[in-house]
Parts: C-alpha cells; structure tokens; sequence
C-alpha cells in the first residue's frame, strides 16, 4: 500500500481475515466486497462495458468474497473504476451475493448533488433487479442548489420500503464530506484511470480547459467555493504542509488562480490529495438523521492518535463521530432521544449487516459495551484540530475485555473477524 509503505500480505479475503487474527486487534472486523477493487482485478481502470467473460469472472470473485466472509458487495460510483459500472453489471454483482447467502448491495450513490433524486433510483433498480437488500451509504444532498433534495429522495426509499423493499441508509453528523480532491475533475479528464488523467492534467492545452471547467464550475455557477475544500492529507511529503489550508489559501500562497492550484496539487501528488468538502446543510444532515430508516455511520478512515496513521489533518468524523450525535443531536438539536440514538449506532446496523449476537443488550450475546456518561459525553476533534478524544467516554469493551478503561486505551486486542456477520 502506497500510503503506508506497507507490503500487501493476502490476496484474497480469507487471507485477510487470517492476518488481522494473527496480528489481533482492538475491535471487530467486517467488511464488504467493493465492486472497485474487484472489478480492477477484471479489466483494470478501463472505462468500458465489460465482456460477457470479464462479467463472469467479477461475478464469480464477489461469489467468493462473500463465500469467505463479506458481508455483501459494495459500490462507490463516483471512484475509478466503479463508476465505469452499468446497471447490468451492478445487478449481476448484487445477485451474486444473494445467491452466496449475503444478499445486500450497499451503494456510495453514482451522484450526492444534481442528479441526486436518479443515483436513488438506479439504487433501488439494482435492488429490485437482484432481489437484494439496498444500503445508501452517508446519505447527503451536496452543493448548496441542491439543499432539500434530501425530502425527495427520503420519499423515493420511503415508498420503496412501503412495497416491500429491505431498504436503509446511514448518515454522519457533519457538513462536510472527506474524499478525493480529484472528485472535482470532469468525467472526460478521469477517464481510463490515474496515469491517463495524470497525462491529461500535464498537457498544457488540455490542463488549460479543464482549468476552464473548473473555474466555471465553482466561480461562475454560483454556489460552492474554492474555500469549501480544505485539503486534509496528500501522498507525499513535497506538500505536506498545505494540509489544514483551504484551496483558495493555496492558490494565495502560489499566487494562481484556484483552479490552476488544485490542479497543480493533484499533477505533483499524483492525484492522491484527500479534502473535506464543505457542501452540506445542517438542517439537510438531521433530516437524514431522523429517518427511523437511518444509522449511524462515521465514513472514516482507521487512523490513531500516534504511527504511521497519524498523517495529514483526517476529517474530526474520525475521532469524534458517535460522541457527536449524544452532544449535538440528542442533547442540544433533539432530532431524536438518547435510547433512539443508541439503536441507530447498535441493533440497527447490526441487523442490517447481519452481525450475529451483537448490537444488543442480552443473555449471549457478545459483550460489545460502551459505558458513557449521557449528560456530558461529546466530541472535541475539530477540522482544524482533529486528533483530540471524545469527552464521557469511560469503558469500552470487545467481547468482554476492556480495551478502554477510564478514559485509556489498554493494550488488550479481543477482537475478531466477523466472517460472514458470526
């Protein structure tokens, strides 16, 4: 892995799993299969339909994942080279799951902004056509035009669920997204993957009219800015003191114009530039968040407080997620009560993976416990500062074994791999 100059040590999920028993670790892991990484394994960063044969092969590698303990198939349509994906591909996938006994497609929809209301529907077509549960993951309406579309596209998996479909989503409690800076790029200039874009970005003339797109798309559109993105980690050390600025604060110090900047960023760090985006409404977040339909999910990283995780400035979602909704959605927006607040963290995304004997108080199930002080428990990481504990947290258990007591990490490491939710 790139990131962490670290050796991949499996090639499959079952070798996976084995090497995080072997090295052990704090908490349970589970996992999805993600059509992204199995679909490159097919036919790379091509953006095309594949083949009959190509389809049978990412077919039969989803069968296997989930064979070997996934909990189902993934999809991240606005990633390379997921997004290449058809409905016929994506269906095939999700029928792949049901018939190896993990029926659930969970989806980073194809679009969070202007086509938000259609990425809803493909998802539920994927769902009805493979007879397959349907999860959206982090549910948003990004971009300040598309405020309120979030009332739209509630309805769409609200009627969905009325007729029978297993339908949920999750949410995190925050107005600002984490992903790739090269997310802004149009479709053309990320076609074919990383080395492609990166041979478009460093040809002048074509550099020149996707600066123009660019500049169009966020300074004559209207709407977001060039401050809303805040670049939060990058690949290299060459420009690993921009992380924590803002892309017009860049543009400021390099004295070019902010598109110019972003894309001289992604040119010297090889597209691999993390920013949160600042494109959400506060009002649109709990709307998605009182859904009974909708848990909790923080949409981040594994990272620590200390090591080679501890890179960059990550989104506060990483460090301060779930206290978050005790501080400011129970206690000071009331969007839902406290007991209500628990089942979106527990029982609710427990059932909807299929992890058994967890997510619930009771007589054999796995002791999985938080103990916390309801009254004061919240976050303290911010963006600017987001490596910072929550506050009310005391214990922590895994499967009966403390690995925060009093506040601390302990060096105690019970937890398991969920194969197949067990």
């Amino acid at each position: 892995m790139k990131t962490y100059r670290a050796d991949v040590e499996w090639s499959d999920l079952r070798e996976f799993f084995d090497l995080v028993e072997r090295g052990g670790v704090a908490l349970n892991v589970a996992t999805l299969i993600g059509l992204g990484t199995a679909r490159a394994c097919v036919s790379g960063a091509e953006d095309r339909r594949l083949e009959d044969h190509e389809l049978r092969a990412l077919t039969r590698l989803v069968y296997e994942s989930v064979e070997q303990g996934a909990l189902g198939v993934s999809s991240g349509l606005i990633y390379e080279p997921g997004r290449y994906a058809d409905e016929r591909e994506l269906i095939a996938c999700a029928r792949a799951a049901r018939e190896a006994g993990k029926p659930l497609y969970a989806s980073h929809i194809r679009n969070e902004g202007d086509d938000l209301i259609d990425a809803v529907r493909e998802a539920l077509a994927i769902g009805e056509g493979a007879e397959v549960a349907v999860q959206c993951s982090h549910h948003k309406a990004a971009g300040r035009k598309n405020w309120g579309k979030v009332h739209q596209s509630l309805e769409l998996i609200d009627r969905a669920r009325a007729r029978g479909m297993d339908v949920h989503a999750d949410v995190y409690p925050y107005v600002a997204s984490w992903t790739e800076l090269a997310t802004i790029l149009p479709d053309a200039t990320r076609s074919g993957g990383t080395a492609a874009t990166l041979e478009r970005l460093r040809d002048p003339e074509a550099a020149l009219a996707v600066q123009l797109a660019l500049k169009l798309q966020r300074e004559v559109a209207g709407g977001d800015t060039w401050h809303d993105i805040l670049v939060t980690d990058v690949g290299s050390e060459r420009n690993a003191s921009l992380a924590g600025m803002r892309i017009d604060e860049i543009a400021e110090r390099w004295r070019m114009s902010p598109a110019r900047a972003a894309i001289r960023l992604l040119d010297e760090e090889d597209l691999d530039v993390q920013c949160a985006f600042f494109s959400m409404n506060e009002d649109d977040v709990a709307t998605v968040m009182s859904a009974e339909f909708t848990c909790i999910g923080s949409d981040a990283s594994a990272r620590a407080f200390a090591g080679i995780t501890a890179r960059g400035v990550p989104h506060p979602r990483t460090y301060g997620c779930f206290p978050r909704i005790f501080g400011r959605y129970v206690r000071e927006r009331r969007t839902f009560s406290l007991e209500e607040a628990v089942r979106r963290m527990t029982s609710l995304p427990a059932s909807i993976f299929g992890l058994r004997d967890r997510g619930t108080l009771r007589v054999g199930a796995y002791a999985d416990l938080v103990v916390f002080d309801p009254a004061n428990v919240r976050d303290t990481a911010t963006y600017e500062r987001p490596y910072a504990k929550p506050i009310g947290i005391r214990d922590v258990f895994v499967n009966g074994r403390g690995v925060v007591r009093n506040g601390e990490a302990t060096s105690a490491r019970p937890g398991r791999a969920l194969r197949g939710g067990g």
